[in-house]
């Protein structure tokens, strides 16, 4: 086992330019705590087939596939919902969108989204009370400037980035927050608003995302002497899709610059390899500070890849062998990779299938904090699972998504899947198992199944005063059926 992670740090080393004899591992400092850090980074609408350790063929991510080679990778992990703001929710309350505070996207003017309400239980207070240094660095997405939604209000010591997610479309923003103050970001500049109200950055030196992958290894280093937990979380590969802007924003299309691409998926290909450089450099941050063995990195996405302005999830095969994309509750919308790295406790080149979700990162994080877990949450810790250890399992699993036009269900028991449109539309039935794509309904033949779906459906959710499950027209929903990825 020790050959096998040497070559693949050495295979590792060639790739980024870094010598092997570097990534050797270091004794222990002095003084360094020993409790465990954690690092949790997302993604922003990367799909389950976009990374190379789960079969990519074109983008190139070895420092994330490094993660996966040197620790775990999970083959049945699913986001908190299917957009951003309710994902992000369910992972920092631990609570799926049957009890969650937000379960769709719901926008505050001027800036930001709704709030999380003060007295929410979250994963950043209660490590905090354990001792811990808190960061979030990138989109927040769950509360405005001023609100009670904001990082620092909700258990987080530091915070840079983004509070809005129509903020965080673009890549080159006329400021950012740190904590409750606007930073301006000399060199972007945003044109005035047009007839259509929208803007266009027409000057662009600070990408955002730079911004943030220094931050974070500036937070390391602050808080190497302590134990911390850092939420870190990047907007790639997400779309501005502001009217006017370039859609897929990045400074450069390399290495992707003589692919005979469309130019929009070259710049998504580099958007994806940049993030990968991001993890590379943060690894070997923890290397040189003598953390990285007692070290948590985490790394997965928000929800399904998009399908918006240029964004193209069938050119790379985006979603793997999955059925839909990001705003579908179909498996392509909502199963997103995650693979994580931790040397002391997790051993080389391993897979779970343990079916689990973002609600579960919450007790997970407090179990290796050694905090103390609420009882009113839907989490179960998937330690045992990191650890290689008898690990308990979910009865079910369950999502609602309120869009615009309709409200959305679906419950996975084991190796069925269960998925409604709409309240008063037919059930759907899939074996995962057998068919992962989701093409063949079993809705009439196993209605011992659709019983019980229907039942958990029921009993999974309480009634929110902003979330009610809305019907839509048949004709509307027979339309969303053909156009259905």
């Amino acid at each position: 086992m020790q050959k096998r992670r040497e070559f693949i740090k050495n295979l590792t080393a060639g790739v980024m330019g870094i010598s092997s004899a570097g990534l050797l591992r270091a004794q222990p400092v002095a003084g360094k705590s020993e409790k465990t850090n954690i690092i949790f980074i997302l993604a922003d609408d990367l799909g389950y087939g976009d990374l190379g350790c789960y079969g990519q063929q074109y983008i190139r991510t070895p420092n994330i596939d490094r993660l996966a080679a040197e620790g775990i990778r999970f083959t049945d992990h699913y986001a908190g919902s299917t957009v951003c703001a309710p994902s992000r929710c369910c992972l920092m309350t631990g609570l799926h969108t049957g009890h969650s505070y937000i379960r769709g996207n719901r926008e505050i003017d001027p800036m930001g989204n709704e709030p999380l309400p003060l007295n929410t239980v979250t994963v950043a207070k209660l490590p905090k009370e354990a001792g811990y240094k808190t960061g979030l660095i990138g989109k927040w997405g769950l509360g405005a400037p001023g609100s009670e939604g904001v990082p620092g209000k909700q258990g987080f010591d530091y915070f840079y980035g983004y509070l809005g997610q129509r903020h965080a479309h673009n890549s080159y923003p006329e400021f950012l927050f740190r904590n409750a103050e606007r930073i301006p970001l000399a060199g972007n500049r945003v044109a005035e608003p047009r007839g259509d109200g929208a803007g266009v950055a027409v000057e662009k030196s600070q990408y955002s995302n730079d911004l943030f992958a220094g931050e974070a290894l500036s937070f390391i280093a602050r808080n190497q002497r302590n134990p911390f937990y850092l939420y870190l979380s990047y907007t790639i590969p997400h779309a501005n899709n502001e009217a006017g802007s370039e859609g897929m924003e990045v400074p450069s299309d390399a290495p992707y610059s003589n692919e005979n691409w469309p130019q929009q998926q070259k710049n998504q290909a580099a958007m994806i390899t940049r993030l990968d450089g991001y993890v590379g450099k943060l690894l070997d941050k923890l290397k040189e500070l003598v953390i990285d063995d007692n070290t948590l990195v985490i790394f997965t996405s928000d929800n399904g890849p998009h399908r918006e302005n240029g964004g193209d999830p069938a050119f790379f095969n985006s979603n793997g062998p999955l059925r839909g994309i990001k705003s579908d509750l179909y498996e392509g919308g909502i199963r997103v990779p995650l693979v994580a790295r931790w040397p002391a406790r997790i051993k080389d080149w391993m897979i779970s299938n343990h079916i689990s979700a973002f609600w579960d990162f919450l007790p997970t994080a407090l179990d290796i904090a050694g905090a103390t877990k609420p009882k009113s949450i839907d989490g179960i810790s998937y330690l045992p699972a990191l650890t290689g250890e008898k690990q308990e399992k979910h009865k079910y699993l369950y999502w609602e998504f309120h869009g615009s036009l309709t409200s959305r269900q679906a419950i996975r028991m084991g190796k069925w899947k269960a998925l409604k449109h709409s309240p008063k539309t037919a059930l759907e039935i899939y074996d995962l198992e057998n068919d992962v794509g989701e093409t063949n309904d079993l809705a009439i033949l196993r209605q011992d199944i659709a019983g019980e779906a229907l039942r958990n459906m029921e009993s999974a959710r309480t009634e929110s005063g902003f979330w009610k499950l809305k019907t839509i027209p048949d004709e509307v929903y027979e339309l969303h059926k053909l156009g259905s990825p």
